[in-house]
């Protein structure tokens, strides 16, 4: 019978040729499909589109075969992509991944051991399937903000799966308390019992809602979650992009934000979010401070994104 570490090379065998099948089998209907498309203008088009799809397979296939070495062409990654409608929608790549990690850290990180946990989700995303968190490389980034400005008080927007929660708790001062929202109910879930089983939960709440929904998620962090004038320290966006700029619009309407607070965004230099960036630019000085990070998106080191780290200075 083989043993547990026999087993762990089995698994990766058998997702590694999986990826291979998947990249020669996208390959192969593509090719039959080019050699039974007719020549002529009309065809020019839909036969563009089949090479581009039966190059993709090969270089899927190929990829796979030599161990992942570019993330970007692994199956995980370009399944978002297929999936980007539902993603938009549901925050959820639609294929039962954010589930499956949930399974996967109650099964394989320590329990109570809120420093395993973040591992054991890094290990899922770099070897696994991808997810649309902040990732290891921008991690550190949040890390040394939290870490260096010791907020009591943290507001995320965008839970998902709640690692950068983990980030954070980790390292934000005793007495610190996170409250995360989450659009998603399922998400909000998930989260929840990954932050149990790392034994942060009684440190970290979610709150399922968004800004947007007329009030009803404002009035429940005031009324429920204690919010109130200046009480607010850090926040953290990581939600839908197009709301980046309104949402902390919101937050300001209401006085939440001490002086000195600090906002982090990530994503915005890839997929982007030029609107919050403008937000910034213009208001630099007066109302703002940005310190701009380069860094990469999520487990990859050939995409590149833009975390920005703003201080409030009232106004």
């Amino acid at each position: 019978m083989p043993e547990e570490g026999d087993m762990g090379s089995i698994t990766e065998r058998v997702r590694r040729r999986s990826g291979v099948l998947l990249g020669a089998t996208t390959f192969a209907a593509a090719f039959t499909a080019l050699t039974g498309t007719a020549p002529g203008p009309r065809r020019r088009a839909s036969r563009w589109a089949l090479w581009t799809v039966a190059t993709l397979g090969v270089a899927v296939a190929a990829n796979d075969l030599a161990g992942k070495p570019v993330p970007v062409l692994r199956w995980s990654v370009l399944r978002i992509s297929l999936g980007m409608k539902h993603l938009l929608t549901e925050w959820q790549v639609g294929d039962g991944r954010e589930e499956a990690l949930a399974k996967y850290v109650c099964t394989h990180a320590r329990p109570g051991d809120i420093d395993d946990a973040i591992r054991v989700i890094d290990d899922f995303c770099h070897h696994r399937s991808v997810l649309i968190n902040i990732g290891d490389e921008k991690g550190l980034i949040l890390d040394q903000v939290v870490r260096s400005t010791r907020p009591r008080r943290l507001l995320e927007l965008g839970t998902y799966c709640g690692y950068s929660a983990l980030r954070m708790a980790r390292v934000m001062p005793p007495g610190g308390r996170l409250y995360s929202v989450e659009f998603n109910p399922a998400n909000a879930e998930i989260a929840r019992r990954i932050w149990d089983h790392a034994g942060v939960g009684e440190r970290v709440s979610v709150v399922v809602g968004t800004l947007g929904d007329g009030g009803a998620t404002l009035r429940r962090l005031r009324d429920e979650h204690g919010f109130t004038d200046g009480g607010l320290d850090f926040v953290f966006l990581d939600h839908d992009k197009g709301a980046y700029v309104h949402d902390l619009e919101r937050i300001r309407a209401l006085d939440w934000l001490r002086i000195g607070a600090v906002v982090v965004a990530d994503n915005v230099g890839f997929p982007g979010v030029p609107a919050y960036r403008d937000y910034m630019r213009e208001r630099e000085g007066r109302e703002w401070r940005t310190t701009v990070h380069a860094t990469h998106a999520a487990y990859q080191k050939l995409v590149k994104d833009v975390v920005l780290v703003s201080e409030y200075l009232g106004g």
